[in-house]
């Protein structure tokens, strides 16, 4: 039965999240309609205030409700690292992982000339800016490794040493508790060729 109305317009919007299929659209749909519907008015009131408050940090480019993101309001950090992440959930993840105490600029994507993503897309002008001021002197760069990764990764590196600054990039290759004989051969290879003295 092909469902119509709201109905058909809840599973399709629930289709604009990640992984989410029409199968499990049509889940998630049922399950906040058939279940507790005070949980499905808090999400529904939840992401309207999400939507209405949130925006990006006019430093770095990450998610807040402020004009600076906590990271960019503590003086406390150190101003003179800055890591170079693709989204958001990448400074989350680095921040609580970590014992990184630096600063973050986050482009919101990386550089894909086919898909029309260049330089200002990424607002690469405002990375510029920040290097221009003296203050950054290593540029750690922590974007992802696929084919686009690496490109945005050789620029933003290129436009480092113009300004004079440092960059390096996060070592990636095995990982922890991972077993040689299950890991792929890009992969092992990368890891090989970044060993470093122990």
């Amino acid at each position: 039965m092909r469902q119509t109305g709201r109905l058909a317009q809840l599973m399709q919007a629930l289709r604009c999240l990640p992984g989410v299929g029409p199968k499990s659209a049509q889940r998630m749909a049922f399950h906040l309609l058939l279940g507790d519907r005070h949980s499905a008015q808090v999400l529904a009131h939840a992401l309207s205030a999400a939507i209405e408050h949130i925006v990006h940090c006019r430093q770095c480019r990450t998610l807040t409700e402020g004009e600076l993101c906590a990271v960019c309001a503590d003086p406390k950090r150190d101003g003179s690292q800055l890591c170079i992440v693709e989204t958001p959930a990448e400074v989350f993840a680095i921040d609580q992982s970590t014992g990184f105490k630096g600063r973050f600029f986050v482009l919101n994507g990386r550089l894909s000339p086919l898909d029309g993503i260049g330089p200002d897309e990424l607002r690469l002008d405002l990375l510029e800016r920040r290097l221009q001021s003296g203050e950054v002197k290593e540029l750690i760069l922590a974007t992802n490794t696929t084919v686009e990764g690496e490109a945005t990764a050789h620029y933003i590196s290129e436009m480092a040493r113009h300004f004079g600054v440092r960059p390096t990039r996060i070592a990636y290759g095995v990982p922890f508790g991972g077993e040689l004989e299950y890991v792929d051969g890009a992969t092992l290879a990368h890891a090989f060729n970044g060993r470093k003295e122990f």
